[in-house]
C-alpha cells in the first residue's frame, strides 16, 4: 500500500491536478483563440491500452502547453516544476519537446495481483502521446538512470519486442515502472504486470476497452470537440467501492468537457439495457414560476411535474449515484438543502406523499441566503391544478394537527395564510409580583396565490421579498440566463447554484467540498455558478450536462 500512494503522489495526482488546471484555463484561452486548441475529433487513442473491464478511464485530449502564453497565475507552470521536482526531471528540456495531444489516465485493474490476503492494489496507467519516439525514449532512460543514481534497483526486460523498465524497490520506496510502445505512446504504471497487460490489451483487440459494447455505445454520445472525456465502468466502479447496490439501472457513464464563451459544459450520459421513461414531458423554455424567485437565490430547482418524480429513471439513477458516492443510500438532498430537509423532519410530512404527489404542473424550489450564511430562506412555487387547493388544504391539517394556527394577514395588500405557533417568553420584573410573560408569534410558513401560482415561503421576510420580485427575478438575472443559455432545449428543466452565495454552507454541510476545493483551487477561484439539467430523447440513455459559469466570461 505504501508503493501505491507513492506512485500517486508522483504521477496520479500530478495527472489529475494536471487536467482540473488545464480544464480551468479553458475558458479564458476559448473567448480569446478558440482555433489553436485541437482536440482529437475520435476519441482517446490510448484507449486500446486499457482493459475493457477496467473502472475508469480518464483523457485530456489536447496539449496543455497550448495553454501556456495565457496563464495568469502560471499554475501550469508551477504544477509542472513541483510534479518533477523530485525527479531531477526539467518539464520544459525533458518532456516539452516531445509531448502530443492527448494525456490518458486510467484504473486499469481493481487488484493487480488477485491476492485478497494482502489487499486491494488497484492498477494505474497513465499514457502520454508522443510526437518524437526517440526523444520519448530518451526521457524514458533518462527518467529511470536518475532514479537508480537516487539508489533504486532497475529491472529491464524486453515483452513482445517492448522494453520494459521498472524498479525493483523496497515496498517503502516509490514504484514506477515505464515504456514507450511503437511510435505513439509512453506508458507509466505502478506495476510491470500493468505495463504487460496493457501491450496484451493492443495484440488482443477483444480485450481492450476499444471492444466494449458500453465503451462502443458510450463514445457515439460523446460531443465532439470534447477536450476532455472520461468513461466509467459503474458496476466495477461500485464493486471497486465494495458496495453492493439495491438497484444497478445504469452500466456506463461517458463525460465530455467542452468550451463555451460562458464557461465550460460537462456533458454526461449514462446507458441502460433498459428503456428509460422521462419523469415528465419536456420543457422548451424556463417554467414560468420562476418569475416568483429573488435574484439574490443561492439554489433555484425547476421543472414540471413532481408526482412521478421518486418512480421515474432519474431518481433511480440519483439513487445509484449517491450509493457510489458516500457508500449507502444517504440522502444527499437532506445536506445541501437542509432547511427542507428541517420542514420535513419538524412537520412530520412525507415530500412525495404530503406535496410532490399534487404537483403535476410547473414548480420551482429556492433557498435565499441569510446574511450570516447558516440558516437559509426557502420558497416553493406551484402551478395551479386541480389537485393544488386539496394539497393545500392537506398541509393545513397537518399544521393543526401539529399546535399550529391558521391564521390570515395582508402584505401591501395581499392576502397571505399563515401557519404560526404561540410562544412564551419570560421576564425577570423588578416588582415583588414575580415574572412577567411575553407571548410571542412564530411563523412556520406561509402562502398565498399569485396569478396561477401558488406560493410558499419559510417566513414574513421572504414572502415581501417575493411580492417585491417583479422587476428582480432570477429570470431575468444575466448570469441565470447566461448559464441556461448553455442548456440544450428541450429539457426537464434545471437546477442552478450560485457558487459565489452558497460556498460557505455548501462547505458546512458537505465537508469533503473543501478537499476537492484545494485541489482544483484555480478552477473554484473562478468558479460563479453552475446549472445542472437532464435532457435528450434517446430511450436506452440519460443524457444531462453540467454547466459551469466562470468570472471574467
Amino acid at each position: 500500500m505504501n508503493r501505491q500512494r507513492s506512485f500517486i503522489s508522483f504521477i496520479v495526482a500530478g495527472a489529475i491536478a494536471l487536467l482540473v488546471i488545464a480544464i480551468a484555463s479553458f475558458y479564458w484561452f476559448f473567448a480569446k483563440s478558440p482555433a489553436n486548441l485541437i482536440a482529437s475529433s475520435s476519441g482517446p487513442s490510448a484507449a486500446i491500452f486499457v482493459s475493457k473491464l477496467a473502472p475508469v478511464m480518464v483523457s485530456l485530449l489536447t496539449n496543455p502547453d497550448r495553454l501556456q502564453a495565457l496563464e495568469r497565475e502560471e499554475e501550469l507552470s508551477k504544477l509542472k516544476t513541483s510534479l518533477f521536482a523530485k525527479s531531477g526531471i526539467d518539464y520544459k528540456q525533458d518532456i516539452q519537446p516531445w509531448l502530443g495531444n492527448e494525456i490518458t489516465l486510467a484504473i486499469t485493474t481493481l487488484d493487480i495481483d488477485r491476492d485478497l490476503e494482502n489487499g486491494q492494489q488497484p492498477g494505474y496507467l497513465l499514457a502520454l502521446a508522443t510526437k518524437q519516439p526517440e526523444k520519448s525514449r530518451e526521457f524514458v532512460e533518462l527518467l529511470f538512470s536518475k532514479r537508480a543514481l537516487a539508489g533504486v534497483n532497475l529491472a529491464v526486460e524486453q515483452y513482445k519486442g517492448v522494453k520494459l523498465i521498472s524498479d525493483n524497490s523496497q515496498p517503502e520506496q516509490d514504484l514506477l515502472a515505464g515504456a514507450v510502445v511503437g511510435e505513439g505512446f509512453v506508458l507509466f504504471a505502478n506495476d510491470p504486470k500493468v505495463l504487460r497487460d496493457a501491450i496484451n490489451n493492443v495484440q488482443a483487440p477483444d480485450l481492450n476497452l476499444t471492444s466494449s459494447p458500453e465503451y462502443q455505445k458510450a463514445t457515439k454520445e460523446r460531443l465532439k470537440g470534447g477536450l476532455a472525456v472520461a468513461f466509467l465502468n459503474l458496476p466495477i466502479v461500485a464493486k471497486w467501492q465494495g458496495l453492493e447496490l439495491p438497484e444497478q439501472l445504469y452500466n456506463s457513464q461517458i463525460i465530455s468537457l467542452v468550451l463555451n464563451p460562458k464557461g465550460l459544459l460537462a456533458e454526461t450520459t449514462f446507458l441502460t439495457s433498459s428503456e428509460i421513461v422521462a419523469p415528465s414531458a419536456p420543457l422548451s423554455k424556463p417554467v414560468g414560476a420562476l418569475q416568483y424567485i429573488p435574484a439574490s437565490a443561492s439554489l433555484a430547482i425547476s421543472g414540471s411535474n413532481l408526482s412521478n418524480l421518486a418512480d421515474s429513471d432519474l431518481a433511480k439513477l440519483w439513487r445509484q449515484a449517491t450509493a457510489t458516492i458516500y457508500g449507502s443510500g444517504e440522502d444527499v438532498v437532506s445536506r445541501l438543502a437542509k432547511p427542507l430537509a428541517d420542514v420535513q423532519k419538524s412537520w412530520g410530512i412525507n415530500f412525495p406523499e404530503d406535496i410532490f404527489s399534487w404537483v403535476v404542473g410547473e414548480y420551482a424550489i429556492a433557498l435565499l441566503p441569510e446574511k450570516e450564511q447558516t440558516n437559509p430562506h426557502w420558497i416553493f412555487v406551484v402551478e395551479k391544478s386541480e389537485g393544488v387547493e386539496k394539497g393545500v388544504a392537506r398541509l393545513d391539517a397537518i399544521a393543526l394537527s401539529k399546535g399550529l394556527s391558521i391564521n390570515t394577514l395582508n402584505i401591501d395588500r395581499q392576502k397571505i395564510s399563515a401557519w404560526t405557533e404561540l410562544t412564551t417568553a419570560t421576564k425577570k420584573s423588578d416588582v415583588k409580583e414575580g415574572t412577567s410573560f411575553n407571548i410571542e408569534t412564530k411563523v412556520q410558513g406561509l402562502h398565498t396565490t399569485l396569478g396561477n401560482y401558488e406560493i410558499f415561503a419559510s417566513d414574513l421576510e421572504t414572502m415581501d421579498e417575493i411580492l417585491a420580485t417583479k422587476d428582480n427575478s432570477i429570470i431575468d438575472n444575466s448570469n441565470f440566463k447566461d448559464s441556461i443559455a448553455a442548456i440544450p432545449l428541450p429539457n426537464q428543466g434545471y437546477i442552478y447554484l450560485d457558487w459565489t452565495k452558497s460556498q460557505n454552507l455548501l462547505e458546512r454541510q458537505v465537508p469533503i467540498l473543501k478537499l476537492v476545493e484545494v485541489l482544483g483551487k484555480p478552477f473554484f477561484n473562478n468558479l460563479r455558478s453552475l446549472t445542472v439539467s437532464s435532457y435528450g430523447t434517446d430511450t436506452r440513455s440519460l443524457k444531462g450536462g453540467v454547466f459551469f459559469k466562470l468570472h471574467n466570461s
